[in-house]
């Protein structure tokens, strides 16, 4: 099942409590080829447009650590603010935003020059990062005031808040603009907004026979390029819900590990990544038949996932 050598590409996940990163490699046919120890509660993670460098939120260090993606060498630390929990790039990847936990507050840092250009004061309890693909409006969602709030690149002012379900962890874009897609851990819930009108058009929620409703927790969101699909990790219910994105039905659920929390395309989409936080492992899901191809076992709790552009 490994990717041909025009598409090898690299899979790196946080392990949260293991202070460490795994590597798997596409060419390998996704075998762990390289772990490698990071700062404290390594958690929020992503490559660089260009797929050179390797960002992550060492939250219990109050920095963001940044890597070499292909050696995996230190390169420094970029000035997050305290408790950095989860970062989004800008499309052109000379910006990163983070949500601050413990400040309630998005920064934002220039990449090439690795100074802080502002902190915006959103709600309590920042977690979720999104930005648009025309890299225009960010999305942050605060998990105590149960919010999504649009942020303007410009004028770093929040121009919308849209209040959602209880405690938001992800917003997630989809590639044509139009809408974000915000889970709801507690709520259970994923809440569709309208970009334009800034309201919520879709409520989605999710009943699995024989698992009670309180286990199933949304959190990880991933939609496919061509908008057809979207991917919602349900943590402790162990589960994945496919949902069609024209009719916001639920069409299936993939059984993966333990709590599973974050997910990540392939660059060709061939593939997604979840990561299982109480089994130690990610699962590989092929996304054409929606069915999970493989288990690899990684490090202690895995968080986040990021992968190379290839």
């Amino acid at each position: 099942m490994s990717a041909s050598p025009a598409f090898a590409y690299k899979v790196f996940v946080s392990n949260e409590k293991g202070n460490d990163v795994t590597v798997l490699d596409s060419d390998k046919d996704f075998a762990v080829t390289d772990t490698f120890k990071v700062g404290q509660r390594p958690r929020g993670i992503a490559v660089s447009p260009d797929g050179a460098k390797l960002y992550i939120c060492t939250s219990d260090d109050d920095t963001i650590q940044v890597y070499d993606s292909k050696t995996h060498a230190f390169l420094g630390t970029l000035p997050s603010g305290p408790d950095p929990e989860l970062l989004a790039l800008s499309p052109d990847g000379d910006q990163l935003y983070a949500a601050n936990e413990d400040d309630n507050l998005v920064t934002v840092i220039d990449t090439k020059t690795s100074q802080r250009l502002a902190e915006i004061p959103v709600g309590v309890e920042p977690e979720g990062m999104g930005v648009s693909p025309d890299g225009k409006t960010i999305v942050n969602t605060s998990e105590t005031t149960n919010m999504a709030h649009f942020i303007d690149r410009e004028s770093q002012q929040i121009v919308a808040n849209v209040l959602v379900d209880s405690r938001p962890r992800w917003a997630e874009w989809k590639h044509d603009g139009s809408e974000v897609w915000v889970s709801a851990e507690i709520g259970g819930t994923v809440s569709v907004i309208d970009t334009a009108t800034k309201e919520i058009t879709h409520k989605i929620s999710f009943q699995i026979p024989g698992i009670r409703s309180e286990a199933i927790q949304a959190v990880g969101v991933a939609i496919t390029r061509d908008g057809s699909k979207a991917y919602v990790a349900l943590g402790p219910a162990n589960r994945i819900a496919v949902v069609d994105t024209k009719t916001y039905e639920v069409t299936d659920y993939l059984l993966v590990g333990q709590r599973v929390w974050h997910l990540g395309f392939s660059p060709d989409e061939k593939y997604l990544f979840t990561t299982n936080g109480l089994s130690n492992d990610v699962t590989i899901i092929d996304v054409a038949s929606d069915e999970p191809v493989k288990t690899v076992q990684v490090g202690q709790q895995p968080w986040g996932v990021a992968v190379t552009p290839n």
